[in-house]
């Protein structure tokens, strides 16, 4: 990526800081989220502003440990230590905060994050296609939908829904034209510039800024990808498993380091996220069945993400796998048997499972994993 669009991102972390300020300064709600199954479309509908939070750096996890315990998440760890220490001003600025049961440590660091600020926990059921789970989460949106307008002192109309769904709608459209450029060859986006600028963008108060921003870099990569440059020689790397983000991204930095590209991430940072609400019909109806279809491993059973894989692998023309799990997450841990041999039978592909954390004390041990995985490719 050349230097202009590196300095654009800079630029729009530094601005979208002070239109946070603006934003808190005018009284507009603003709401933050954890995970992937809760509907911003709801905040969006209701005027608010809308936040990621989850935590993706290390820093903060120490003073995390004075209050959870040791062997947990570094996500969960990671996020309630940005709370503890008031370091995020995107969790400062948000007035409410949603989550939802992804995982047991997740529900229970929301019991203590709402100390902090309001927090709103979505009941996930665990699995999509009963009648009963999808009358439970629908519910749980109508829940979520009395909350979120209670807060912004505005009731929520259907209009007003089938405009955030559209809008969404688009901004989920330009993340997966974003991430379809690398289904070129060679990739004209390192996966360290991806993370990059899908973590910046994540943080844009203006939605249809950042689906300009987003379109726009496509466009760039596209047309350099035409003027030629790049090594065609590069293994091309698909990762899979937990999110990653600035400062969790040291797999997709040595894998890098060693001379291949990550070239897609089927995550819920990346190719989760393209999924697309029905615009038509009941509104309320058509968020709650989208966003329970997101193929987590917290889902039991989980055929959407293998779905997503069989079509990834193929389109992106990846010649390896690697399934990263942050320790302690014992669902992706578990799943990771079944994606190795998904992978092997579908694809005659070896899988590389990693388990690490955020810190970066076993990065040498990675390495040499790394490198020995992608000799054997």
């Amino acid at each position: 990526m050349d230097a202009r669009l590196v300095n654009a991102m800079q630029q729009l972390g530094d601005e979208n800081l002070l239109e946070l300020e603006k934003a808190k300064s005018a009284g507009r709600p603003i709401v933050g989220f954890y995970c992937l199954y809760s509907p911003v479309e709801l905040a969006v509908a209701a005027g608010a502003a809308v936040l990621p939070l989850c935590g993706t750096r290390n820093d903060p996890i120490a003073a995390a440990e004075e209050v959870l315990p040791r062997n947990l998440c570094p996500l969960i760890k990671s996020s309630f230590g940005f709370a503890a220490t008031g370091s995020c001003p995107y969790f400062q600025a948000a007035g409410l905060i949603v989550g939802d049961t992804t995982c047991d440590g997740k529900k229970k660091m929301f019991e203590l994050l709402d100390a902090y600020r309001p927090t709103h926990v979505m009941q996930l059921p665990s699995e999509q296609d009963s009648e009963d789970s999808r009358r439970l989460w629908r519910a749980e949106v109508e829940r979520l939908k009395k909350r979120v307008e209670a807060y912004a002192g505005r009731e929520i109309t259907d209009s007003d829904l089938r405009q955030a769904v559209a809008l969404l709608n688009r901004e989920r459209a330009a993340r997966k034209n974003l991430m379809d450029v690398n289904r070129l060859h060679p990739a004209p986006l390192r996966g360290s510039e991806l993370v990059t600028v899908l973590f910046k963008i994540g943080f844009l108060l203006d939605k249809e800024r950042g689906i300009a921003a987003m379109n726009e870099v496509a466009q760039t990569m596209r047309e350099e990808h035409q003027k030629g440059g790049g090594d065609p020689r590069r293994k091309r790397i698909l990762l899979t498993g937990v999110p990653v983000g600035l400062g969790s991204d040291k797999v997709v930095q040595i894998v890098e380091q060693c001379g291949a590209d990550i070239v897609a991430m089927e995550n819920c940072s990346g190719y989760k996220q393209t999924f697309r609400v029905e615009e038509e019909g009941d509104p309320m109806a058509n968020l709650a069945a989208a966003y329970l279809a997101t193929p987590c491993s917290v889902m039991s059973p989980n055929p959407g993400r293998f779905a997503m894989l069989e079509e990834m692998i193929t389109g992106f023309s990846v010649d390896g796998v690697i399934d990263l799990t942050w320790q302690a997450c014992h669902t992706y841990n578990i799943e990771a048997y079944r994606v190795e041999r998904f992978v092997a039978e579908t694809f005659s592909k070896p899988t590389l499972h990693l388990e690490t954390d955020y810190a970066t004390s076993d990065s040498e041990q990675l390495r040499v994993r790394i490198e020995a995985y992608l000799e054997m490719l």
